[in-house]
């Protein structure tokens, strides 16, 4: 195993083989690789919103520290909540990834950033700027709660989640 790459998804499910579904949770598996790093790890921060990627620009344009932002859009299918811009401005930053439970744009852009993103699908829409959303608090993505400070680890066999260190 290469010590920079993250502990493979696989062999967190078989360590914790007892706690799945409860300390350790596994994102179902309809999220799509669109980032430039196929594995990632990091810290979690959150935001909620709904067809609006204000407040994910903002979390974006912080210092990442590694960390990963976890999207929780509602699961919507009609507007992209991030872009070759932010997924730019989000590697620039230093975040380790971007898991979008929603959509995505500028494929061939975000396919180019230093860092992971998932996320449903792609879509050509942009969004609304209506200046909505929260930040930092529990989310439910796909039926997982994730909540910020939370380890998450994505790899080419799914998205698992684990309590803060």
């Amino acid at each position: 195993m290469n010590p920079t790459l993250p502990t493979p998804t696989s062999d967190l499910c078989d360590a914790h083989r007892g706690e799945v579904g409860g300390a350790l949770r596994v994102l179902p598996p309809v999220f799509r690789d669109y980032g430039g790093v196929a594995a990632f790890a990091g810290p979690v921060v959150t935001v909620r919103c709904f067809e609006d990627n204000s407040l994910v620009k903002a979390v974006l344009d912080e210092p990442g520290l590694g960390r990963v932002l976890v999207v929780a859009g509602g699961g919507s299918l009609r507007r992209a909540l991030v872009g070759g811009n932010l997924g730019a401005a989000a590697a620039r930053n230093g975040w380790a990834g971007i898991v979008v439970d929603g959509c995505v744009r500028d494929v061939a852009e975000l396919a180019r950033c230093a860092l992971g993103i998932r996320a449903l699908a792609a879509l050509p829409l942009a969004t609304d700027k209506r200046q909505e959303g929260q930040r930092d608090v529990p989310v439910q993505v796909q039926g997982v709660w994730l909540r910020p400070g939370e380890r998450l680890v994505a790899d080419a066999d799914g998205i698992v989640v684990l309590p803060a260190a």
